[in-house]
């Protein structure tokens, strides 16, 4: 049995649906906050939070591999729900002796500027303190995320709004291609053990990502910025708005990253941004490809 904490969400209920497709007995661990998506409905589904140990207890029973695909940014807390309730989870996790594949992110480090990263490098650090052998992924920033988050921005206007400058060149990668690379290391016990950074076939900034959306849309004009010092002041804000704001400051730090997961696991998806751009569109329109 396989346990995706996290299962509902923009990756997890891909890494359900994969799982699924292959045979996998799979239960999904979920907030119960929104409606089951229709990939994840033939799963076993739990509602509870990684943040509660008597829940987690619950969902590990008869597990013999946990995927946590958990994130509470930027709603709640990092230091919460990815630092204290990934620990919570490698926890319950090793109580039963099951394998745990964490999904962190490229860039997490205990210095991070952005409070997520430095939530995932200590949940990096509670599985590499555990008995349990643990396989970290760190992937790039999702661009379906991204592109949805943009065009959201853009509302009448029309231009999406970059926080700051927005020029740091980042290898946006695509949230299928992540959950392939989950699927694979869930399902061949050799790939397991180790850390694999995951980046796209392309390394462009913010502000070259919103310029390609108005491209792929036919939208007229160029970007808005939101000046940074405007996000400094944001930042110190509680809450969303200031977690937020924070992530755009870090986003203008560039880190190095350097991606051989492909070569490492071969035969992993490499989606183009424009195909993500060209779904996005679609979809926009009201169409599902």
């Amino acid at each position: 049995m396989i346990l995706v904490a996290g299962g509902t969400g923009r990756l997890g209920s891909l890494v359900v649906a994969d799982l699924l497709a292959r045979g996998n007995r799979v239960r999904v661990l979920s907030r119960g906050t929104g409606p089951v998506p229709q990939e994840v409905a033939p799963s076993e589904v739990m509602a509870g939070s990684v943040t509660d140990p008597a829940a987690l207890e619950k969902a590990v029973e008869g597990v013999d591999l946990v995927v946590s695909a958990v994130t509470g940014f930027p709603r709640t807390d990092p230091a919460r729900v990815d630092a204290a309730g990934n620990e919570l989870l490698v926890q319950a996790a090793e109580g039963v002796g099951a394998e745990v594949v964490l999904v962190s992110v490229a860039g997490a480090a205990p210095d991070s500027a952005m409070g997520l990263f430095r939530a995932k490098f200590e949940a990096e650090q509670a599985l590499g303190r555990s008995s349990v052998r643990g396989t970290i992924i760190r992937p790039e920033a999702f661009a379906d995320l991204w592109i949805d988050l943009l065009a959201t921005t853009a509302r009448r206007s029309r231009r999406p709004l970059v926080f700051g400058r927005g020029d740091t060149p980042t290898g946006w990668v695509a949230v299928g291609d992540v959950a392939a690379l989950v699927t694979r290391v869930v399902e061949q016990a050799s790939l397991r053990g180790t850390t694999y950074t995951l980046s796209g076939p392309e390394r462009i900034s913010v502000t070259e990502l919103a310029r390609r959306l108005m491209a792929s849309r036919g939208w007229p004009g160029s970007p808005r910025h939101l000046p940074v010092a405007a996000l400094h002041v944001t930042a110190r804000l509680p809450g969303r708005s200031g977690r937020q704001a924070e992530a755009a400051l870090a986003m203008d730090q560039p880190s190095p990253v350097h991606d051989d997961t492909r070569t490492r696991v071969p035969g992993l998806p490499s989606t183009p941004l424009a195909e993500l751009l060209g779904r996005a569109a679609v979809r926009s329109e009201g169409h599902e490809p």
